[in-house]
């Protein structure tokens, strides 16, 4: 077990762009990942880890390694000679990790252990408001499952191929999967592998989609012929997996703020087979008005702080701010107001979110059901899901119905 010197360069590279350059850490993977033709799986498997490794672990690397931001090179360097020692590395011999104080480190890491923000590596607003909303019980566990790397998790489209079939498929890339009891499209990966290059994945016979993120649009209790609308589609994960409930059958409004993720969603139909759905770009209130009552079924999966996903997106840790989350609060109840309107009377709505935060969540539902559209709506049932439950994502989900109109309640 040794370190190379060019896997090295390019994790430090990299390091520079997601803490320095404000980057997103995996768009910096994905093309660090390409940077040498001739690596093999293990050299980017190394690559991939590490720099996702010291994203997780940032706060906790930089107070041993005794850097502050920003991070120069040297500090970088530093930062990775921390990540070396704990993870067993001999140190080489080469000019930037001279005089690596490895005993200084392990005793700095057991010392530095004993203190929540320090061990699990996060803001002190973020801890704070993480015991504030959750206790200090449910928080210690939740943050340390956030920590822990995601699984890799297939869901079968189901308007291609079953699950049975490719997992055989897939065994024949020598790429081993584990059914999940109780969600009958999810595939966990025994191991990771890049999937993207599979020759299923290209003729979409599956999407990548977290186990728990499978619920929501199962949650929504569509049929096949009926209208649904997905107000916050992006780039459509949860709109694939409709489509594929509805079996084609009955029409499917994906609808978002930005063209570029609904071109995106376009690609993936294409792939999947997916052709009952409808692309509608939200640039004026007109959009949703005209399909006000309109709907048999709506998703809003709305913007929230993502503290749900943390573990398959640790650089949110740092880019996300307080600030960020008070705003997205706000945001939330004028979605809920205003797409909740293009419910027809006995349709129903789910609003779902990634985070974890009771404010964002049964909050949210509980207010907008003391305002005037929202007393029209009867909430049925709603489900938490956290990571340390769960071992995948944590999400939030409600379901609410809205009453028939009182007209035919008199008759």
């Amino acid at each position: 077990m040794r370190l190379h010197r060019n896997l090295v360069y390019t994790t430090i590279d990299a390091l520079n762009a997601i803490f320095n350059e404000g980057e997103y850490a995996d768009k910096v993977v994905a093309r660090s990942l390409k940077k040498d033709k001739r690596w093999g799986s293990s050299d980017r498997k190394f690559v991939a880890e590490t720099i996702y490794e010291i994203v997780r672990w940032k706060r906790l690397y930089a107070e041993i390694a005794e850097v502050k931001e920003p991070f120069d090179r040297d500090n970088l360097w530093r930062i990775f000679a921390v990540w070396a020692v704990l993870r067993g590395y001999p140190i080489p011999d080469w000019r930037q990790l001279e005089g690596t104080p490895e005993r200084k480190i392990k005793g700095r890491f057991d010392e530095l252990s004993k203190i929540r923000t320090f061990k699990e590596s996060i803001p002190d607003w973020m801890d704070e408001i993480g015991v504030k909303e959750l206790g200090e019980k449910v928080w210690s566990k939740e943050i340390a499952a956030q920590n822990q790397p995601a699984k890799v998790v297939l869901r079968v489209n189901t308007l291609k191929t079953t699950r049975e079939k490719l997992r055989a498929i897939l065994m024949d890339l020598n790429i081993e999967t584990e059914m999940l009891k109780d969600q009958p499209e999810a595939l966990v990966l025994k191991e990771r592998a890049n999937v993207f290059l599979t020759d299923a994945f290209k003729e979409g016979l599956f999407e990548v989609q977290d186990a728990n993120s499978q619920l929501v649009a199962a949650f929504l209790d569509v049929k096949p012929g009926m209208r649904v609308v997905d107000t916050c589609a992006g780039a459509g994960g949860k709109t694939l997996h409709i489509a594929a409930l509805m079996e084609n059958k009955g029409q499917l409004i994906a609808m978002d703020l930005y063209e570029s993720k609904l071109k995106q969603l376009k690609l993936r139909a294409k792939r999947d087979g997916a052709f009952n759905i409808e692309y509608r770009i939200i640039d004026s209130t007109k959009v949703i008005k005209k399909l006000h009552q309109r709907a048999d079924r709506v998703l809003i999966d709305a913007p929230c702080s993502g503290l749900g996903v943390l573990k398959r997106n640790p650089d949110a840790k740092w880019k996300l701010q307080p600030e960020f989350i008070d705003n997205i609060r706000k945001v939330q109840s004028e979605v809920l107001e205003s797409y909740s309107k293009i419910v027809k009377p006995g349709g129903k709505l789910v609003y779902a979110t990634c985070s974890i935060l009771p404010s964002e969540n049964q909050e949210q539902v509980k207010r907008f059901l003391g305002t005037d559209i929202g007393k029209e709506f009867t909430f049925i049932k709603d489900h938490k899901i956290l990571a340390s439950e769960s071992g995948f994502d944590g999400f939030y989900m409600a379901l609410l119905e809205r009453k028939e109109s009182q007209e035919k309640e008199i008759k």
